[in-house]
């Protein structure tokens, strides 16, 4: 019998409104996180930061955790391109079009990856199909700056979502933080800060590991330095895209063990925790999900495109021009297992021990953490 499909309903506070609840409160603005009135702003976000593994490391996050806090659920897939342009823009991935770490392309019959596939044929400014929260902030409102590794200026990516924001680059955490504190010093200043480096040590060692740990304690520390170095009246709000979850190597399914499923299938897109399966246009998305279901469905949600729209997973509305980048059918990991389409050689993203996309708790659930003028 096919599982029940989880129900992703609206949420009264989504990660849809940080940013711009952020910006409003410069200006009074109240918005649905109710952040009071503040001279500055900052928003800090730890890519990887899961709700459950700060909570299973609360030891060495003292700062993070004796701020005021709370947990929402991330979009679905809960993953860096889907999740942190939702951040940015304000809306979910069935608007802004960023469905997964990669995503059909099917009007050049290909996959292209959301995070570094950027060309001539993809956009950045035309494929991210909504404004940011930057683009419409007015600069009587706030003045407004984005700080993140150096790496990341002008990529595909950073044009994709970070559009209306100057970037500064910055490889060092304290030097993120320097800039946010020396910028809180005016009024009407909002520092967007990205923080890679906690998903860089999940996805190399695991969340779970001693690395991951001291990373955070990296991150904790750092961020108590700008919460004591910002000027007086400045608010800070920490949050993450996505959590993660550990997955063994013998845990990997391999599509090669797997030929009798593959029939039909044209690309296979997203990522080891959620497969968007492109198919021949003669194919039946419910006869392929329903083989797929018998065959994986104790351990993973197989559902169509149409069911899985139906039940909100890309948000309430998922725009036409979006639907073609989605599946036909799509495969999400309830337990922890990856899918890795081995047929044309080894994948190297095997090497992976940290790994996040479906839609369990532990990589949906992410922090809203008040600092600052919004700590009380």
């Amino acid at each position: 019998m096919p599982t029940m499909l989880p129900i992703v309903k609206p949420a009264a506070v989504s990660l849809a409104d940080v940013l711009p609840d952020s910006i409003a409160a410069l200006s009074g603005g109240r918005g649905r996180l109710g952040l009071p009135r503040s001279r500055s702003a900052v928003v800090v976000v730890v890519d990887g930061l899961g709700s459950h593994a700060l909570a299973a490391r609360a030891g060495h996050a003292r700062r993070l955790v004796a701020a005021r806090s709370r947990s929402l659920d991330s979009v679905v897939p809960s993953t860096t391109a889907a999740a942190l342009t939702t951040i940015l823009t304000g809306v979910w991935p069935g608007e802004h079009g960023l469905v997964g770490y990669s995503a059909i392309d099917r009007a050049n019959d290909r996959v292209v990856k959301q995070l570094s596939g950027w060309d001539e044929r993809m956009a950045p400014e035309t494929w991210q199909r909504s404004s940011t929260a930057f683009e419409r902030t007015d600069p009587a409102t706030a003045s407004i700056v984005a700080v993140g590794p150096k790496i990341f200026a002008g990529s595909g990516f950073s044009r994709a979502i970070l559009r209306g924001a100057p970037y500064r680059g910055e490889d060092d955490l304290a030097s993120r933080m320097r800039v946010a504190a020396e910028r809180s010093v005016a009024e009407r200043t909002l520092t967007y800060v990205y923080i890679p480096e906690l998903d860089k040590a999940g996805h190399a060692e695991g969340v779970e590991s001693p690395q991951w740990t001291s990373v955070l304690e990296a991150i904790d520390s750092a961020l108590g330095v700008l919460e004591s170095s910002v000027a007086r009246g400045t608010g800070i709000i920490v949050t993450a895209d996505h959590g993660m979850v550990d997955i063994r190597h013998d845990a990997h399914v391999l599509f090669s063990d797997h030929l009798d499923l593959m029939t039909g299938i044209r690309h296979v897109a997203g990522e080891p925790r959620f497969l968007h399966l492109g198919l021949d246009p003669d194919v039946d998305p419910g006869s392929v999900a329903s083989a797929w279901e018998e065959r994986f469905g104790d351990s993973a949600w197989v559902t169509t495109r149409t069911a899985a729209i139906t039940a909100g997973w890309f948000g309430a509305e998922v725009a036409p021009d979006v639907l073609d980048r989605i599946g036909d059918v799509l495969v999400a990991p309830r337990k922890r297992i990856a899918f890795y389409d081995d047929r044309f050689g080894d994948d190297p993203g095997r090497g992976m021990v940290g790994q996040h996309g479906s839609i369990t708790p532990e990589e949906r659930s992410v922090p809203i953490i008040r600092m600052g003028a919004w700590r009380t």
